[in-house]
Formats: structure tokens, C-alpha cells, sequence
């Protein structure tokens, strides 16, 4: 064992980290300790100058290098080279990862350091930045890099690997001193007060059961099933141009190559495969319908031929001819007629389809519970732009909407239908004319009295209404992503203390009007009570959805407590509906986030139907809790959003009753999911110690107050 003591901390390196396949960005927190903290020492040693290779460890190659004892190891990480060392079974607990390095100057930040599991899936990709490095005698580079930013999940792995993920010379990269630290002895963490008031007398406000839904899954992902998800939105891009009649055709659109395809690995996979799952499963379905205008015509043709267009950007790997519609100078290639890859889908189509449906529920009974106008408009001179390549305008969002919606209630006289799918923040304001034209000039939006898209629509479709007598929209539908950079979506997005920390503050744009969104938004944004207060100004009565949202990086627990976060939020703003895009990893943060709200001890325990206003002084913490209708139960859920703290936490019910009961489930991390937690029980107060970055389920029998 190498014992030594080493002259400065090398956490004082900057690093970059990406979840696994997704993008990169500068990482703050216990990276950037201070400088004057000392340095641990390496208590499991992988190679060194003096010694080489350490014994059990065995070189994986992949580039040209030099690794043997007698001085440090030579690599050429030319043409994005690296080098993987391994260690079949490694099992243990450290503190971080330790090395020095040697660089020509001219690489600038290139290199990329992982750890990867037994079958070489990367954990999580760190970049360490060298201006932030401390140097060390010949000009060396050392470098410490802490498992929370490693490893942060604490995965099982057998590999380091060390990568450069930008073009760098031939000239080699020097690498010695390589070992694992020792992990700290665990400390007592310090805690601190926080206290909760509920008043269940205050008038009860419903909890939608259809918040809880998913935009995705399937039975060959169970978790599909089991985390207690109220329904399933069949959407996205390509619904935009699905074809039922040909049972499973899609284009791609931009996201492959414009591709018509089988829209399922799954030959007897459908629209109707996915209404029976959902039936089998007890949940509800919301269903996309296309009103872009044209949909596949077969599950072959592609928009944008190599044969014909010429030379392109990028190809399809199975399908050379197929091209991504930019030419090699980098400009976007003007598509031919939508004929090549598309039928025409008038109202019609859409009014055919649901009869189809219906003519089938009439023997199972209902199968669509709510029916969604086409997905995010605003974008389908990009996503669609082989077929629409214009931008779409504030009168053909309207024309389409009434048109379309009025074949859905043709066919279906009591539909909830849901509309607009606007992708964001910008479509909320603009129509796409006006952001290609520059939000600045606004050009349509101000040929429309310089009233924002939304409430212009909503009060152009409750003037239809009233004109007709014919009802057009239930419910006002919307997609909601974070724009701050490193948040990121599904599983891509930072996980380092500052991306993890922006990732939960980056909820309250969904509900704090003193929030300022820290993105290029840069504005108060209050996504939720604004909408209501478009609709209850200009089409009262219409129900909220929030079609698609996810606040990225699926296997940290700041997604979890993020989307935990979310979840609450839409009970106690009275959303009508939402769906998680797409739906979560089994097991995971975001999986348990789900299941505290839907099956917290996995016999069917859920939050409950009526909100329970909870006020609070503390800080990094939320409280979130329901009662049923006759107040005997409270279920509770409680986020600690401090990452180094723990919270005493002290729940005040006198406003609900006594307590005659209550157990507790907390989760702090990891697949094994919620585990019970003790609480004091003291009638109507129950106190419970969680756990820094936590979630907590109260589960509480009540004698209401007076009974």
C-alpha cells in the first residue's frame, strides 16, 4: 500500500460532468473545495512509475501507450484515444479518485475520466479542467476527483477509463500516481429545526388522480406499471404523422433522417395494443391526434434521397441513400412535395379514426379519456419541415384547431380534448412566425393586437363556442422544460452540487412569482398560475395540462426530489392532467419520486384526493400533504433539498385532529427504494429526523377535531 502525503488538494480542479451521454457542463460544489484543504491518500493503488501496474489490475488498451514500471505510462490519445484499467470484482468503498497527468499545453481541457460497469456502461463522465489543476513537479498535473461526482449514485464498477473527447496530436499524455482515496469516516450530520403547520379545515381543494401520468412505456418495461402511474399519453413527435389505418406507420421527422417506419420493433404493437394495456392496467389514456396535415403513407420512404437531393450532412447508417436534408455547406435543403413520404389527413382522417375507436368501445366501454390536438405546432417547420416547412402562424394554429377538434366531436359528442401542445415558454407567447422573424418584431403576434399566442387562442376558440354552440377545447394543454443549462431532460443533464441545486430551484418556475428563471428566459415566470389566469380570463372553465415535462438526469436524486417537487405542485395548483416524458428508469430517483405519491409502501398506500394547505418557515424543504374526503387520513410528503443537512422535522395537525396513528417511509437514494423510518407520535404533533437530500412519506390516522 502507497502511504504519502501530498502537497494540495486537487479537488481544486474544475470539473466538467455529463451524465452518461448527455452534455457538459462546468462543475461546482465539492469540486471546487478550497485550495488549502489537504489531500487524501491513495489507499488503493492502479499504477505508478515505481511499481506499474498494481497487482489484480489488468490493461484494457484501446490506444497506442506505454504502461510499465520504470517511469510514468505514454499514451497517444490521438483520434479520441484512451485507456481502460480494470479490476474484475472490484468491491469497496472510497473517496475519490487520484492521478497526475502530462499534456502539451496546445491540448488545452481535453481529457475525460469515467468509471464503467463490468459490461463497460459508463457511470458518468467527468472532465476535469487543467487551469484549475494543482501543478506538481515535472510539470505534471494532479488531479482528485471525489466519488460524489464519480460515482454519485454508487454503482457497481470495475473499470477507469481515461478518454480525450476532443481531437488532441499524437504527442503523448503522461499519466502516473493512479489510485483510489480513502473514503472519510462517516460523520453525524448536522441538523437542523423545521417546522409544518396543516389545516384541514381549510375548504378542500381536489388532488386530480390524472397528474400522475407518463408519456411512454410499455409492458417490456414494467415499471411502466408499478409506479403507480395514473395514465399514459400516446404522443411525441412522431404522432404527428402517425397513420392508423396502416396499423403502425410513422415518419421520423427530423429526428431520423424523415423516415417513414414500423413505429414499433413490436409487429403487433399499435394504438390499439397501447388502449388495451392501459385498460388491463386500469389507467387512463390520452391520445395525440394529427392535425399537421399529412401522415405516412407507408413505413419505407424517406423525404430527403441522397439519389436525388445530392450529397448531405449526415446519412442514415442503414440506409445510406437516406439523407438528413443539410447539404454539406451546412444549409437545410429545400424538400420536394410531401407526396414522397405522405398521404393528405384532413379532419376527416382524424374524425374516421376516432369512430374506429368508438365503434370498438362499445364493447369494452371507454378507452380514450382525453384526446390531444397534434404535438408542439410551434416547432413543425423544424421537426416537420419536409411536409410543413413553414412557420406555423396564430391563424393556422386557430383554423386547424377548430377544424380538427370538431371532427373529434362529430365522432365522439362527449371527448375531452385538449390543445394547444405548445413546447414551451416561447410558443406560450409567439407563434413560430414571429421567433423566426424575431421575438423583437413579432410580426403576426402583432397583426393579432400584440396579445400573447395562448390567450389570443383561448379567447378566439370560447368566441367560436359561443357563436356555435359547439364546445372546441376541455382543456388547456402545454409542455413545461426547464431552460437552464445543465438541467437537462430524460437522462441527460448535470450531476455535479451546482447542476444538481439548479436542477431543484429550477422548479418554482412553475410556481413562485418572486422566481426568477436562471436561463435564457430570464424571467418571473409562474408558468401555472399564469396559465390560469389566461383561461380564467379568456375561456373560464377550462381544465390544465402539463402534456410533457422532465427535469433530466433520471438517476440522481435531484431529479427525484426535483420531480417529487413537480408533482406537488401540480396538486396544489389544481392541474387537471400531466404526463412525465417519458417515463422513468426502473428503480430509479424519479421511479421512487412516483411511487411516494402513488404506492409509497407498496400495498397501494397514495397520497390522498383533497389538498391541506401546509405552512412552513423552513428553508430547503417542502411539504406537500393531502387528506381524504371524510379528514380521517393524512398522507404527507416531505423533501429535504439540502444536500449536507439533516431536518428535525416537527408536523403540527392540531388544525386536523389528533393523531391516533403513523408510520413513515424515507428515501435517500439508490434502487432499494423507500425504507420505513421512525417517528414520534405526541397526538397532534409527529416529529421525524430525514435525512439531507430526502424524501419522506408521512402515513397518519386522524381523529378530526370536534368528532
Amino acid at each position: 500500500m502507497i502511504r504519502r502525503a501530498l502537497p494540495v488538494l486537487a479537488a481544486v480542479v474544475g470539473l466538467t460532468v455529463l451524465a452518461a451521454g448527455g452534455e457538459s457542463r462546468p462543475a461546482e460544489g465539492e469540486a471546487g473545495a478550497s485550495a488549502a484543504t489537504a489531500v487524501p491518500q491513495i489507499s488503493l493503488p492502479i499504477f505508478d512509475a515505481a511499481r506499474g501496474l498494481a497487482e489484480g489490475w489488468l490493461d484494457y488498451g484501446w490506444t497506442p501507450h506505454e504502461l510499465r514500471a520504470g517511469g510514468p505510462a505514454r499514451l497517444d490519445l490521438s483520434g479520441y484515444g484512451g485507456l481502460i484499467l480494470a479490476r474484475p470484482g472490484l468491491a469497496g468503498g472510497w473517496g475519490g479518485l487520484l492521478f497526475r497527468y502530462r499534456a502539451p499545453q496546445a491540448y488545452g481541457d481535453f481529457l475525460e475520466v469515467r468509471l464503467e460497469s463490468r459490461s463497460g456502461e459508463p457511470i458518468v463522465k467527468v472532465r476535469p479542467e487543467r487551469r484549475r489543476g494543482a501543478p506538481v513537479a515535472d510539470g505534471f498535473t494532479e488531479v482528485w476527483l471525489p466519488m460524489s461526482e464519480l460515482n454519485p449514485d454508487q454503482r457497481p464498477f470495475e473499470r477507469v477509463t481515461f478518454h480525450a473527447w476532443r481531437k488532441v496530436g499524437s504527442e503523448p499524455v503522461l499519466l502516473d500516481q493512479v489510485g483510489f482515496t480513502a473514503a472519510e469516516a462517516a460523520k453525524p450530520a448536522p441538523r437542523r429545526g423545521g417546522r409544518f403547520a396543516l389545516d384541514c379545515r381549510a375548504q378542500a381543494k381536489p388532488i386530480s388522480p390524472s397528474i400522475y401520468g407518463i408519456a411512454g412505456g410499455s409492458e417490456e418495461a414494467p415499471q411502466s406499471f408499478t409506479m403507480g402511474a395514473t395514465g399514459r399519453r400516446w404522443g411525441g413527435n412522431s404522432s404527428s404523422r402517425y397513420n392508423w389505418k396502416l396499423g403502425d406507420a410513422w415518419n421520423t421527422n427530423n429526428d431520423w433522417f424523415f423516415r417513414n417506419v414500423k413505429g414499433s420493433a413490436d409487429p403487433d404493437f399499435s394504438y390499439e395494443t397501447f388502449l388495451e394495456e392501459n385498460r388491463k392496467h386500469g389507467m387512463e389514456s390520452a391520445l395525440t391526434v394529427p392535425m399537421l396535415g399529412w401522415v405516412a403513407k407507408d413505413t419505407h420512404s424517406y423525404s430527403f434521397p441522397v439519389s436525388v437531393f445530392g450529397p448531405q450532412q449526415a446519412t442514415a447508417h442503414d440506409q445510406p441513400d437516406a439523407g438528413n436534408g443539410v447539404g454539406r455547406d451546412g444549409k437545410p435543403i429545400r424538400p420536394g412535395p410531401p407526396t414522397r413520404t405522405s398521404v393528405a389527413a384532413p379532419p376527416e382522417f382524424v374524425e374516421q379514426w376516432v369512430r374506429a375507436i368508438r365503434e370498438r368501445d362499445a364493447k369494452r366501454g371507454r378507452s380514450v379519456q382525453l384526446y390531444i390536438l397534434d404535438n408542439e405546432p410551434g416547432l413543425w417547420h423544424e421537426t416537420h419541415r419536409d411536409v410543413h416547412p413553414e412557420p406555423m402562424t396564430y391563424d393556422e394554429l386557430l383554423q386547424k384547431t377548430l377544424a380538427y377538434a370538431a371532427a373529434i366531436r362529430r365522432a365522439d359528442p362527449e371527448a375531452r380534448i385538449a390543445g394547444p401542445a405548445s413546447w414551451g415558454w416561447l410558443e406560450y407567447h409567439y407563434s413560430a412566425a414571429d421567433v423566426v422573424a424575431g421575438v423583437g418584431e413579432r410580426p403576426d403576434r402583432r397583426r393579432h393586437g400584440d396579445v400573447p399566442l395562448i390567450p389570443w387562442y383561448l379567447r378566439k376558440i370560447r368566441e367560436h363556442e359561443q357563436k356555435t354552440g359547439t364546445k372546441v377545447l376541455d382543456v388547456l394543454d402545454v409542455h413545461f422544460y426547464s431552460q437552464a443549462e445543465g438541467v437537462g431532460a430524460g437522462r441527460s443533464g448535470g450531476t455535479d452540487a451546482a447542476a444538481a441545486a439548479l436542477r431543484i430551484r429550477s422548479t418554482r418556475a412553475l410556481w413562485d412569482p418572486t422566481y426568477v428563471d436562471e436561463s435564457w428566459i430570464g424571467e418571473r415566470m409562474r408558468v401555472l398560475p399564469l396559465l390560469k389566469q389566461w383561461i380564467a380570463e379568456n375561456a373560464p372553465g377550462l381544465g390544465l395540462s402539463i402534456g410533457e415535462w422532465n427535469f433530466g438526469a433520471e438517476k440522481h436524486q435531484s431529479s427525484g426530489l426535483a420531480t417529487a417537487e413537480a408533482l406537488g405542485r401540480f396538486g396544489t395548483e389544481g392541474v387537471t392532467s400531466a404526463y412525465y416524458w417519458d417515463f422513468p428508469p426502473d428503480r430509479s430517483p424519479v421511479y421512487w419520486a412516483f411511487r411516494a405519491y402513488r404506492n409509497f409502501d407498496g400495498k397501494g398506500g397514495r397520497f390522498q384526493d383533497f389538498s391541506v394547505p401546509a405552512d412552513t418557515s423552513a428553508s430547503l424543504a417542502s411539504l406537500f400533504a393531502s387528506r381524504d374526503a371524510e379528514g380521517r387520513k393524512v398522507v404527507a410528503v416531505l423533501l429535504n433539498l439540502d444536500p449536507k443537512t439533516a431536518l428535525a422535522a416537527r408536523v403540527d395537525l392540531a388544525g386536523c385532529g389528533s393523531v391516533s396513528a403513523a408510520r413513515a417511509f424515507t428515501y435517500t437514494g439508490g434502487a432499494a427504494g423507500l425504507q420505513p423510518l421512525p417517528v414520534e407520535n405526541i397526538g397532534g404533533i409527529v416529529e421525524a429526523r430525514v435525512e439531507p437530500y430526502s424524501l419522506t412519506v408521512l402515513d397518519l390516522a386522524v381523529s378530526p377535531a370536534g368528532r
